[in-house]
C-alpha cells in the first residue's frame, strides 16, 4: 500500500485472511444496510475480510505498507468460472457477519478444536501474531508451542507455531501442502525427497537435499513439489524461531473428514515406527545435530537438545509425540 493511500473498495466471494507484514493503518468493512466498521492495525496484526462483504483498507503513515493475504481464490474462481459472480455478487452471508460491534474485537480464550482437539482461539483480529501467547503443545520439538486460530467461519486453514531457542523440530514427511511465513528468529529448513530416506548425508545423497534460509518476513515452501518430501526447521537466533503455516482450504488432513470411522491421526507428529511420518531425533542424519551446534555457536546461542532425546523411542515419546 501506497505511503498516506488506501486501495480501492473490495468485495468478493471467497475469504481473505491479512497478516500485516510492515506498516500501520485501518480497515474498513461492511455490507449492504449494516453500518460501516473501522479496525486499526500495525505490524503483526492479522484479521479475516468476512466472505463477500465490502471492505477498504487506508494507510495512516508516509511510510509503504505490505500486506501478506492468503485467500481461497483459486478453489472459488476454478469451481465457478464466472468473473461477475465473484465480484459483482449481492448475496449477504449473515451467518458469517451480521455487523456486530464486536466482530473485530480479539478473543483471547483458547478452546480445542473439533477435530483433533489442538489448541484453537475462535476469533477475527489478533493485534500481534509475532508476540501473542501460544499454549504449549510439544509435538513437533521439545516446549513447543502452538495454536491455530479459526476466523469468520472460514474454511481457510493456518496455524502459529514456536521452536525454542537452542532445539529444532523433527522432520516429518507430507506432499505439498502450507507455505510458511517466519514471524520471529531466524533460521533455515532442509526439504527432501522422502525416496532420498531418512539419512541421505549418511548416504552419499546430500547433494539432493534443499536448504531454504530465512528471517522474519521470508517465506518457505516446506513440501515444494510432488510426492512426499521430508522438511525440518532450524531456529538459530537467540529469539525463538516462530513461523505460521498457511495451508489454504482445502489441503489440510484436519479440514477432511476421512473414512467413517476412521480416527484422525497427526500423523507429522508421530514416528514413523509407529505409524506416522516423522522421524525420531534417534534415526535421524547425525550431519543436522552437527551443523545445528556449530550454526547456534557462529550466533552466540547454546544448543538445548538434551543427549537423551537422541536415546530411544521412549524419550521421543516425551519429546515429541503428545497428542
Amino acid at each position: 500500500m501506497p505511503a498516506g493511500g488506501a486501495l480501492n473498495v473490495d468485495k468478493h466471494m471467497y475469504e481473505k485472511v491479512c497478516f500485516i507484514v510492515e506498516g500501520r493503518g485501518s480497515t474498513e468493512v461492511w455490507t449492504e444496510g449494516s453500518k460501516k466498521q473501522t479496525f486499526e492495525w500495525q505490524k503483526g496484526s492479522t484479521f479475516s475480510i468476512p466472505l463477500n462483504a465490502s471492505h477498504r483498507f487506508v494507510n495512516a503513515t508516509n511510510s509503504p505498507a505490505l500486506i501478506y493475504c492468503g485467500t481461497t481464490a483459486p478453489n472459488v474462481m476454478n469451481l465457478f468460472d464466472n468473473v461477475n459472480f465473484i465480484f459483482n455478487n449481492d448475496f449477504n452471508f449473515t451467518d458469517r457477519y451480521s455487523g456486530d460491534d464486536d466482530f473485530f474485537k480479539s478473543v483471547e480464550d483458547v478452546e480445542p478444536d473439533p477435530v483433533r482437539g489442538l489448541a484453537m482461539r475462535r476469533t477475527n483480529f489478533i493485534p500481534d501474531l509475532i508476540n501473542c501467547e501460544l499454549p504449549l503443545d510439544n509435538r513437533r520439538s521439545p516446549g513447543y508451542r502452538r495454536v491455530e486460530p479459526h476466523m469468520a467461519g472460514n474454511r481457510f486453514y493456518f496455524w502459529i507455531g514456536q521452536h525454542e531457542t537452542g532445539r529444532y523440530s523433527k522432520a516429518h514427511k507430507h506432499a505439498s501442502a502450507a507455505v510458511l511465513l517466519c514471524l520471529k528468529g531466524k533460521g533455515y529448513t532442509y526439504t527432501w525427497p522422502a525416496e532420498l530416506g531418512m539419512q541421505p548425508w549418511e548416504a552419499g545423497r546430500g547433494d539432493m537435499v534443499k536448504r531454504q534460509d530465512y528471517e522474519y518476513g521470508g517465506l518457505v515452501s516446506a513440501a515444494p513439489m510432488s510426492g512426499d518430501w521430508f522438511h525440518q526447521h532450524f531456529g538459530i537466533s537467540k529469539d525463538p524461531l516462530r513461523v505460521s503455516a498457511w495451508h489454504g482450504p482445502n489441503n489440510q488432513r484436519s479440514r477432511k473428514a476421512g473414512l467413517p470411522g476412521e480416527a484422525i491421526m497427526d500423523y507429522g507428529a508421530i514416528d514413523l515406527k509407529k505409524g506416522g511420518s516423522a522421524i525420531p531425533y534417534s534415526d535421524e542424519d547425525p550431519h543436522l545435530r552437527k551443523e545445528f551446534a556449530e550454526r547456534l555457536a557462529a550466533e552466540g546461542v547454546s544448543s538445548r537438545m538434551l543427549p537423551e532425546f537422541y536415546t530411544d523411542a521412549a524419550a521421543g515419546d516425551a519429546v515429541g509425540n503428545v497428542m
